[in-house]
């Protein structure tokens, strides 16, 4: 529609002015929101990822199918990676998340309805993963369910948006207003024309006004006729008390992010990619968000794939959340012959600890202490000895 269409629109109806047909809808901005949320999830997935699910037996730990299966291949269609991505994904924007385990292999569950029970297990139907749908119902015990929250926080964070973003998205419009371009033209419009006057008037406004007004980086001229006039009221970028500046609306977008950050418990400046104090934004963020969602994983993988025996006598699946942040070797070097010296690593250990594989060599998981040591009885009984002799 052109401009003089859009003008009579509402100018011209019938030869009399009305304003009936001409409102105003608020846009909000959603794309703010979906990517505060989804630079969380991807950051909090990306970290998950990057952890060892550690399997032990009886107190040693092992690398057997179990370790296979959560560190490198859940299923024939995933790595553990892709794996853990989809898991974070459903768990934080449903507030839960079912896992099927079909044929010694791990699925996340697109889809599925939860029946409820209070004094026995609960059932889950109509499950659904990709493609494919199964005709059974399963039982608590045949899955891993995972449940993040007794609210789902996104459900809230949505609400909040509902009302916020409406405030962010008339600051926009408020802000393109202040900054467009705003004309008044002196004429008589309102009175009879001829064909020849009406068409004149058409291509004034749908020819020469739009590709002025439209004019980018080229020079653009218009002619106007005789008894029009053209004054400029657009604001020339200016703004006022009861104007919006692009730094305002800025503002507004870094509310939404830090609402979300909040909801995820991520630190804001590290959703923002801010590097002051990364050392501390980091153990904040391992300590708040990523250590209790690794603990949700732990308890339910161990209560789902090992017997209570089992687990008491030690053989059990720990995600590792230690080797996370990247240190310098150099950094370690102090801690790492300390730990070798008082018997709490072994050679092997050192190894890991370092991000390097292991020897396959008996005397490298030998545990050694240095000869300054002593136990405290001695020490005790030495210096009782020495006061009976004086």
């Amino acid at each position: 529609m052109g401009l003089g269409d859009w003008f009579r629109g509402f100018l011209f109806k019938d030869g009399s002015l009305s304003l009936t047909d001409c409102s105003v809808d608020i846009f909000v901005e959603a794309y703010y929101k979906k990517l505060a949320v989804e630079t969380c999830i991807d950051l909090i997935a990306n970290t998950l990822s990057s952890c060892e699910f550690q399997t032990f037996e009886k107190g040693e730990e092992t690398r057997k199918n179990n370790y296979y299966l959560f560190n490198v291949s859940p299923n024939q269609n995933q790595n553990a990676s892709e794996f853990i991505h989809s898991l974070v994904n459903h768990l934080f924007t449903d507030n839960e998340c079912l896992v099927i385990m079909q044929d010694d292999q791990l699925y996340v569950a697109d889809s599925y309805s939860t029946i409820e029970y209070a004094m026995k297990e609960n059932y889950y139907k109509n499950v659904q993963v990709g493609n494919f749908s199964f005709n059974k119902t399963f039982a608590e015990s045949e899955v891993l369910h995972f449940k993040l929250n007794d609210k789902n926080i996104l459900s809230t964070i949505n609400s909040l948006y509902d009302s916020y973003g409406k405030v962010l998205s008339s600051a926009i419009d408020i802000y393109k207003r202040t900054n467009a371009k705003r004309f008044i033209v002196k004429g008589k419009f309102l009175k009879s024309h001829n064909e020849k006057e009406q068409q004149a008037a058409n291509d004034l406004f749908n020819k020469q006004f739009k590709s002025w007004l439209e004019a980018d980086k080229a020079g653009s001229m218009m002619h106007l006729g005789e008894n029009l006039a053209l004054e400029d009221y657009s604001g020339n970028g200016k703004t006022g008390s009861n104007l919006t500046s692009s730094r305002d609306i800025k503002a507004l977008i870094d509310d939404i992010f830090d609402f979300v950050a909040m909801g995820f418990h991520v630190p804001k400046a590290m959703l923002k990619g801010d590097l002051a104090d990364i050392e501390k934004q980091t153990d904040n963020f391992l300590m708040f968000c990523i250590r209790p969602v690794a603990n949700l994983l732990n308890a339910e993988f161990n209560r789902k794939i090992f017997t209570k025996d089992e687990y008491l006598a030690r053989t059990y699946i720990k995600i590792d959340t230690s080797k996370i942040k990247i240190l310098d070797v150099v950094n370690l070097a102090t801690a790492a012959d300390k730990f070798f010296s008082i018997g709490v690593n072994s050679i092997n250990d050192n190894l890991r600890m370092l991000g390097r594989e292991s020897l396959n060599e008996e005397w490298a998981d030998k545990r050694f202490v240095t000869k300054n040591y002593q136990e405290v009885d001695s020490v005790e009984e030495s210096t009782s000895k020495g006061g009976e002799e004086k």
